[in-house]
């Protein structure tokens, strides 16, 4: 293999000849990644690696690094991507005696690494199936590499039926080389000069942003079709598209919307974004079910605390997400600073990489 296309060299070529700042805890996973890199392309028996910290530490840059250079069969995804690839193929296994294993095993003989970025659980279906899903991939002996803002251990913490999820922990633990990355700086705000794409409380902005990115392409205010919804805009062109806020953020959109919205623009403009954060309400108990007319009685637990603009807030993360993933610009004009946007709720530990991601956003070298 040469020795220039390895993850530690990219590593070294990014500080001396790309103005990278050098960062021990980055050498450190760089390090883990190229000896993974060196047992994987020699079809050797190798642990996977695990990159964890705070948002803005490199850990994608990595990982990108790590598979870009692999000379044999690998996927790299965004781990919301892989879960919903998951559940579509466990539905297209429905009637088969162990579809997870199925999965698995069918997942082994395409691919000898599976690369996923942002592992965050907060659903107990996902933490069921990635229970069992990570020990069969390891028994195959596929290589996962994984990035998250979490140690294993912290992975769906508070979540309810936790136990089910321990075996993943259990397994990642046993299988990966978890490292450490949290640095001093957010590397996503260097290099690169400012290219504004965030405005507070000038809704006539957008027009002029409009205007100059979809040049003389005819342009529309005529709903768009959106998989089996139906989205209001503001305008539209063939590659630009601008919603306000309530349309795109308080409609029932789900990730596949976004991902085909994503897709199919490369600029998307967003009006009238809220103030997102709001006080929890307190968590209510939930002392059993009612069966017809028995009522089950299944112990007390108390109900996550939820704000009432979860659900918009929840859809802004992941349009932020594909719009970062798949290199669409995101204009955004808004109620509030940037760094006023989610201060108090529910989400405020997601909400942390969403707010590096448009921090990123804002330079130069973003799209």
């Amino acid at each position: 293999m040469s020795s220039v296309n390895t993850p530690l060299a990219l590593y070294q070529q990014a500080i001396t000849a790309q103005g990278f700042v050098a960062d021990p805890a980055q050498q450190q996973a760089a390090q883990a990644l190229q000896a993974c890199f060196e047992a994987v392309e020699r079809g050797e028996v190798a642990n996977g690696v695990y990159l964890w910290g705070p948002v803005g530490r490199g850990k994608t840059w990595l990982m990108d690094q790590f598979h870009r250079c692999l000379t044999i069969p690998a996927r790299r995804q965004h781990f919301h991507h892989f879960m919903r690839w998951v559940h579509q193929r466990l539905f297209q296994l429905n009637g088969t005696a162990d579809p997870l294993q199925a999965l698995a095993l069918s997942l082994a003989e395409e691919i000898r690494v599976l690369c996923f970025d942002e592992l965050f659980v907060n659903d107990i279906g996902d933490a069921i199936i990635l229970g069992r899903l990570f020990q069969v991939l390891f028994e195959a002996g596929v290589v996962v590499v994984a990035t998250s803002n979490q140690p294993p251990r912290q992975l769906y913490a508070d979540g309810f039926n936790r136990e089910r999820f321990l075996p993943a922990i259990e397994a990642i633990e046993r299988c990966m080389t978890v490292m450490p990355v949290h640095g001093e700086q957010d590397h996503r705000l260097h290099p690169g000069a400012l290219h504004q794409r965030y405005w507070v409380r000038d809704p006539a902005v957008l027009a002029g942003v409009f205007a100059q990115l979809s040049g003389d392409a005819p342009a529309t205010s005529e709903d768009l079709e959106v998989g089996y919804r139906t989205l209001q805009v503001v305008r539209r062109s063939d590659k630009v598209l601008w919603c306000d806020y309530p349309q795109l953020c308080e409609q029932p959109l789900a990730a596949m919307e976004f991902m085909a919205l994503c897709e199919r623009f490369d600029a998307i403009l967003l009006g009238g974004v809220p103030a997102l954060g709001a006080p929890t309400r307190p968590g209510k108990i939930a002392r059993g079910t009612e069966d017809a007319a028995e009522r089950v009685v299944a112990g007390d637990r108390e109900l996550p605390q939820l704000s009432v603009q979860d659900d918009g807030a929840r859809r802004f993360i992941a349009l932020v997400d594909e719009c970062y993933d798949q290199r669409v610009a995101l204009y955004l004009e808004a109620e509030v600073p940037l760094e006023a946007l989610y201060t108090q709720g529910y989400l405020e530990f997601p909400f942390r990489r969403t707010l590096s991601r448009l921090r990123e956003m804002q330079l130069q070298r973003f799209c």
